[in-house]
């Protein structure tokens, strides 16, 4: 039998761009090696001279697994084994959890079963996340909405179990000067954005639910984005047109900055945005409060009518105000005026990016399990909390 996304197909042989893939491809296909439609497939897929790889480390898994169930528990070499053996519960080894197909890479990886694939993938988040609200998380669905600063919160959220499902949004392909910041290579150049976060992220967690909006957001594609199905809304499930949980808005056209906040108003869906300078993390409890004025009101009320007939001067004279400019850091507010003269773009740096990753993925984590998160603006400017007038000389107590 194989599996896609956790869910099985009613044939049992792959079909030609399954095994060769392309270059959109995104999803793996998965193969429940237990069942003889499975593993038929998979001999087939062997055979088709397609597969570059064969990385099989199930016996590791299954050690891992052993010790994640019993951690206290003190084994020799002959009761781990034996302890492993129980653990297959009489499948032999080569037929025990799934075997992932990766068209894109040509990799074919066997790996656990998805219960207890996360159980021993999560498992050194304990207990900064227990396994009741790491369950709870991989329940949930996030939307990100941009995905260059986005990219780093989607894969740090991956990483972390914050979340099982996702959209991702972008329309743009990796180029060469987005290396700078996206963790990728120059052999995925090229490569559409959404695509290569998809991606990166079924290659931490096969198991995920993951959908791409190629084409960003749009007028026409917008209420797709954010799920217009009767069950629409926080903790509405996994599966197309399902609602989103939470999300993270990290693009650069201004409409969809706010189109974007007025749907995830309308739902009531929490809204969260690294602003990629000093640290800044911007979070809006529209879950909380269907009435906060979007942007904590620096927008003066303008809808995504408003600014969609703004010219380039219109809309940076906007989103200056949406950051508040007196706040932004040197070297940003210097740019500012060389933006298309000597500067291409607005300057970013992949130590800033990772650290929004972390910030969004944390404060998601704790907004998605309830824990008190305020709407505000909330800095972690590094400069200014590593300066050389802070520091402690090496053998002094601060």
């Amino acid at each position: 039998m194989i599996l896609s996304d956790t869910t099985a197909y009613e044939h049992t042989r792959l079909y030609p761009e399954q095994v060769q893939g392309g270059q959109d491809t995104f999803r793996p296909v998965l193969f429940n090696s237990s069942d003889a439609e499975g593993e038929a497939a998979v001999t087939a897929l062997l055979e088709s001279g397609a597969v570059r790889e064969v990385h099989d480390r199930i016996d590791d898994q299954l050690e891992e697994l052993v010790r994640c169930l019993s951690p206290g528990a003190v084994l020799d070499a002959r009761g781990l084994a034996a302890a492993v053996t129980d653990a297959c519960a009489g499948v032999p080894r080569r037929r025990f959890g799934t075997w992932v197909w990766y068209p894109w890479s040509g990799r074919l990886v066997h790996v656990l079963p998805a219960e207890e694939f996360r159980l021993v993938r999560t498992d050194r988040n304990r207990d900064k996340i227990t396994r009741t609200q790491q369950q709870a998380l991989l329940g949930r669905r996030i939307g990100v909405l941009g995905l260059s600063v986005g990219n780093s919160a989607a894969l740090t959220c991956a990483m972390e179990g914050v979340g099982g499902s996702f959209r991702l949004a972008d329309l743009d392909r990796l180029s060469l000067s987005n290396l700078n910041r996206l963790r990728a290579g120059v052999h995925d150049l090229g490569v559409e954005k959404t695509v290569l976060c998809a991606r990166q992220m079924y290659e931490i967690d096969p198991y995920l639910d993951i959908e791409i909006h190629r084409r960003g957001v749009t007028e026409e594609t917008i209420e797709d984005f954010f799920g217009t199905g009767p069950d629409s809304g926080p903790g509405s499930g996994s599966g197309s047109g399902s609602g989103l949980d939470l999300l993270i808005e990290e693009c650069d056209t201004l409409w969809a900055k706010v189109a974007a906040r007025e749907c995830a108003r309308a739902r009531r869906i929490p809204v969260l945005m690294d602003a990629n300078d000093r640290g800044l993390l911007d979070v809006e409890r529209f879950d909380e409060e269907p009435d906060r004025p979007l942007f904590h009101g620096r927008a003066d009320g303008l809808t995504a009518h408003d600014v969609r007939g703004l010219d380039r001067a219109g809309a940076l004279d906007v989103l200056l105000r949406i950051v508040d400019p007196s706040r932004l850091s040197p070297a940003m507010t210097d740019a500012l005026g060389r933006i298309g003269r000597t500067l291409s773009s607005w300057p970013q740096l992949a130590s800033g990016v990772m650290l929004g990753g972390a910030l969004v993925t944390d404060t998601a984590r704790r907004v998605l399990l309830g824990a008190p998160v305020p709407s505000g603006r909330y800095y972690v400017d590094l400069e200014a909390v590593i300066a050389a007038d802070h520091a402690t000389p090496v053998g002094t107590s601060s």
